[in-house]
């Protein structure tokens, strides 16, 4: 049976508007985060979106639904682990550096090396200085973070990210420089 676009359109909205609430719920149970709660219901309805025959015309869906999300937290922790032990590996291998690396006698270049630390700190959006400085300064874990600033535990993780991102590469240009 061929579906117009039209028909299948207001199908899924039928179909969005009375299951997305549940898939939500279901989903916040299991993350007790709203964010990510949110992200992982709309993954399921875009995949639902992309394949029709999986909804179209079937009356109950519920454990279909929930085996679904059940399956796509279980993804979404799983990436969620592999990320953070990258930033965890990251940082390890940063710290590494420094005290390996460099000897006694070479405080200069550690004091050269901490003063562009902090100028690509000041130089970054002030949210994602502020959260790097609360988690690696204060030694604040991402929820706590989160709370204190009003954003997502995945907010705070992704500018940790993107700040040892940013600091690994002036460290190793840095390294790069003092080599030759």
């Amino acid at each position: 049976m061929i579906v117009s676009i039209e028909d299948k359109t207001l199908q899924f909205k039928k179909f969005f508007d009375k299951n997305f609430p549940k898939v939500k719920t279901f989903a916040w149970n299991l993350l007790k985060s709203e964010e990510d709660a949110e992200d992982v219901a709309q993954d399921i309805f875009i995949r639902l979106w992309e394949q029709p025959e999986l909804w179209i015309n079937r009356n109950k869906l519920d454990s279909y639904l929930y085996t679904l999300v059940r399956n796509h937290i279980f993804n979404f922790l799983k990436h969620k682990s592999v990320e953070q032990n990258y930033l965890e590996q990251e940082q390890q291998k940063a710290e590494w550096v420094i005290q390996e690396i460099l000897k006694p006698d070479d405080e200069l270049y550690l004091h050269e090396l901490e003063l562009l630390i902090e100028m690509a700190l000041e130089r970054m959006p002030t949210q994602r200085k502020t959260i790097y400085r609360m988690s690696r300064e204060e030694g604040m874990t991402a929820a706590e973070i989160a709370e204190r600033l009003g954003v997502s535990v995945r907010t705070v993780e992704n500018h940790i990210y993107r700040a040892l991102q940013d600091l690994k590469k002036i460290i190793v240009i840095f390294f790069f420089i003092l080599s030759e």
